[in-house]
């Protein structure tokens, strides 16, 4: 589809900055950020740092990115996200392992209360993707390092589209696509690392027993 027929400043989470005399509004948009919950307690005894995403120089920079199956890319002009996608799901990664309420503390790279165990990462893919209709692509690895012994512990793979509905496609229902593939995503992650911290904690048990 062509990008003229999306070109609609139309979204939930949206705002439009025009300065004088522009011509049209640049439109910025934001993910779906899931609010902390007060914790009651927490089920591993663990101080976990989240690091900083990679990503390449596009994913590093806010225009929304859309490309076809022949790998041509390009990047909408009045569209854009909030913060760069790579910061975007930093951000939402932090506050989806908060809400579970397992951890003793979760913290950003940085912080000088953090521990040793550093989640990191790479996001490959948040794009839109046109081919056989619109769909929003998302590819990410994110792995558990110890920083201490210099180990990689664990480590997660996720790759999907999320299909855009409808036959005229506007550019702020990419969005929600985008973010709801990401979700899943990130719940993969966070039941993977909950699983891998299960399994180490019935292992250090069974050691004592």
């Amino acid at each position: 589809m062509g990008q003229i027929s999306r070109l609609f400043p139309l979204a939930p989470v949206i705002v439009s900055l025009c300065g004088c005399g522009s011509p049209r509004p640049i439109n910025y948009y934001d993910l779906q950020i899931p609010a902390v919950p007060t914790p009651a307690g927490h089920t591993y005894p663990i101080a976990v740092v989240v690091g900083r995403i990679q990503g390449s120089d596009l994913l590093d920079a806010s225009p929304i990115v859309y490309k076809s199956r022949r790998n041509q890319m390009g990047t909408y002009a009045y569209h854009r996200w909030s913060d760069a996608p790579v910061q975007l799901v930093q951000e939402k990664l932090v506050r989806m392992l908060r809400t579970g309420g397992e951890y003793q503390s979760i913290t950003r790279s940085g912080d000088p209360s953090g521990g040793d165990l550093l989640i990191r990462g790479r996001l490959y893919d948040f794009t839109e993707l046109d081919s056989d209709g619109v769909s929003g692509l998302v590819s990410l690895e994110i792995e558990l390092y110890n920083r201490r012994t210099g180990k990689i512990l664990w480590t997660h793979f996720y790759t999907g589209t999320e299909p855009v509905p409808g036959k005229k496609v506007q550019v702020p229902e990419v969005a929600q696509a985008l973010d709801r593939n990401l979700d899943r995503g990130l719940k993969e992650v966070v039941a993977g690392l909950s699983q891998y911290f299960a399994s180490q904690q019935s292992l250090a048990e069974a050691k004592t027993k």
